[in-house]
């Protein structure tokens, strides 16, 4: 097995690189939740307004996955990641000049949108799936962690960078952080292994023949559709989406700022929830490797909606403090344990496809939360009913977790 002995296995410098990207393009993606106050005051535009054009950015975020997939199977990662990093560069540099509301839909709708879904989680299951054999779960889990990492690292930032200078200062420091990206992944990031007469991590070993032993063979993803697993995966996938990105990921500053917690102290908040989450998601995925991945699943889901039940009456900081420790332990906890159980019921071969569209479906529910929250928000003057009905939906999803089969298919759904 080769690893950390007299040479570094390459794949661990991929993975830091895959790290370092999925950081950046999700602090960048994310971003907009310290933008809305800022825009609203400047420009007059509603927050329902505003929620609509990040719910395009998560609709946009989820629907290039399946498609950044298909790209990454066919001309590899790096291409892929480079062409997402120019069009963030565009879509950030772009609202220097904004002063539309169309132009602020363009923009972070849908170029970042784009941008965004090219190094998505679809990136780092095809990097770990590609070179790791062992240690995938911990691997997922890892690079999982770099999403809330990136909230934990920009978000307290920009605020700070807002609150200072304006929200055009906080744009001129992203384009500067994406730009300076782009070098070590045109430099160093690789596609394959094979690419450098590797083979993947722990690819003879026996921990990797009993990781193996559980995946069903590949089929399509026509195949996929015709079972209600797939629809079990992609519905709980779509609360997910909902209840984190479009709900807490969109809302939840805006809420401490309706209840009189000062803005630096709400980012500052949200940054804690995400270095919870840290923990969380390399903690589900090192479970991933040892426990039944269903299970694990739907604890996560009835955890977060036991919070999102208590997050109404929250509404000092001590409380939201409390919240976001308790919410950060499985933001991106779910991505392992679906990526896992994704595997064993159709097929590592069929991960990019399949996984691709679950996902899809995870950023469909962040878009119907994120503009449904601005609109309940305008409705009612606050967010208790839009928590309410996250919380169910995650119980909801905690049960379709546990419908999930994975043993292996029938011969009707044979490889294609």
């Amino acid at each position: 097995m080769a690893g950390f002995g007299s040479r570094l296995y390459y794949g661990w410098i991929v993975v830091a690189l895959t790290f370092i990207t999925v950081l950046i393009t999700s602090g960048v993606r994310s971003s907009t939740t310290v933008f809305i106050v800022p825009l609203e005051t400047e420009f007059d535009w509603s927050r329902a307004a505003i929620s609509a054009a990040i719910s395009l950015n998560l609709l946009l975020y989820g629907l290039a996955a399946p498609i950044s997939g298909w790209l990454m199977d066919r001309f590899g990662p790096r291409k892929v990641v480079l062409g997402s990093l120019v069009l963030l560069v565009l879509g950030v540099a772009g609202t220097l000049g904004m002063n539309q509301l169309w132009q602020l839909t363009l923009l972070w709708g849908i170029l970042i949108g784009l941008g965004a879904g090219g190094s998505s989680s679809v990136l780092y299951a095809t990097v770990a799936s590609r070179w790791f054999v062992a240690r995938r779960g911990l691997v997922l889990g890892f690079l999982g962690s770099a999403n809330s990492t990136g909230q934990l690292l920009f978000l307290p930032a920009l605020m700070a960078i807002i609150v200072g200078f304006g929200w055009r200062g906080g744009s001129v420091v992203m384009v500067a952080i994406v730009l300076a990206l782009a070098l070590p992944v045109l430099l160093w990031m690789r596609d394959d292994p094979a690419d450098i007469g590797l083979r993947p991590y722990g690819a003879d070993g026996a921990e990797a023949r009993r990781a193996a032993q559980p995946d069903a063979p590949a089929i399509s993803l026509f195949g996929a559709l015709r079972t209600p697993d797939f629809w079990l995966l992609a519905g709980a996938y779509f609360v997910c989406g909902a209840t984190s990105g479009g709900l807490i990921g969109t809302h939840f500053i805006p809420h401490s700022i309706d209840h009189g917690i000062p803005e630096m102290t709400a980012a500052a908040t949200f940054g804690v929830m995400g270095g919870m989450n840290f923990v969380g998601t390399i903690g589900a995925g090192w479970l991933t490797d040892r426990v039944d991945p269903r299970k694990l699943l739907a604890m996560i889901y009835g955890l977060r909606g036991l919070s999102l039940f208590a997050l109404p009456f929250l509404t000092d900081f001590s409380g939201l403090a409390v919240f976001a420790v308790v919410y950060g332990l499985d933001w991106f906890a779910t991505v392992p344990p679906t990526v896992a159980v994704t595997a064993r019921r159709f097929g590592r071969g069929s991960m990019g496809s399949i996984y691709g569209w679950i996902f899809a479906s995870h950023q469909l529910g962040a878009a119907v939360l994120a503009v449904g929250g601005g609109v309940i928000r305008v409705w009612m003057g606050d967010y208790q009913l839009a928590f309410l009905a996250g919380g169910v939906l995650g119980l909801l999803a905690a049960g379709m977790s546990l419908l999930v089969r994975t043993r292996r298919p029938s011969p009707v759904l044979a490889p294609a």
